[in-house]
C-alpha cells in the first residue's frame, strides 16, 4: 500500500509566506515563475477577444469563463481581500464563492461563471486599479 504526502510548492516568503503560488505579474517575472496556470492546449476556433485584467490588455477567446480568461493570464484569479493570499477558484461551478471578483467600477463577477466580454476590465487584486496599482478600489483613488 502506497501513501502519498503532500509537497508544497517552492514559495516566496517574503511577499506572502502561507502561499504556495508565486506572486502576481511584475513580482512572477522576477521570481521566474511568469507562466500562466492554464494553457491552451489544442481548442483555438473560436473568435479571439481582449479584456483588461488590472490595467493590462489581454486576450481571451469568445466563450471562455472569466476564470478561465484570467488563469491563462497568470496563476491566480485574484488575492484575497481579507489575507491577501491568493484565490485560484475551488468548485468552479458558483458554490463556493472562492473566485469573486470585481470589475474596475466595483461590481462583484463570480469569474467561474461570468463570460468574459469584449473590453470588460476587471482586477485580480485588492487595491489595484487600472493604470495604478498603488490605488485602492474601496477608496476611489484617494491613496498617493
Amino acid at each position: 500500500m502506497s501513501s502519498s504526502a503532500y509537497v508544497p510548492m517552492p514559495s516566496d516568503s517574503q511577499s506572502n509566506p502561507s502561499s504556495n503560488l508565486p506572486p502576481a505579474h511584475a513580482a512572477d517575472a522576477a521570481a521566474g515563475c511568469a507562466g500562466p496556470q492554464f494553457v491552451r492546449v489544442a481548442e483555438m476556433q473560436r473568435e479571439p477577444l481582449r479584456f483588461f485584467l488590472d490595467g493590462r490588455e489581454v486576450d481571451a477567446l469568445q466563450g471562455d469563463t472569466l476564470l478561465t480568461a484570467v488563469l491563462m493570464q497568470q496563476r491566480r484569479v485574484r488575492d484575497s481581500e481579507f489575507s491577501g493570499a491568493p484565490r485560484a477558484g475551488f468548485c468552479l461551478i458558483g458554490a463556493c464563492q472562492d473566485c469573486w471578483m470585481r470589475s474596475e467600477d466595483g461590481k462583484r463577477l463570480r469569474a467561474c461563471s461570468t463570460q468574459v466580454t469584449e473590453g470588460m476590465r476587471v482586477v485580480s487584486r485588492f487595491g489595484v486599479e487600472a493604470g495604478n496599482p498603488a490605488a485602492s478600489v474601496l477608496d476611489n483613488g484617494a491613496a498617493s
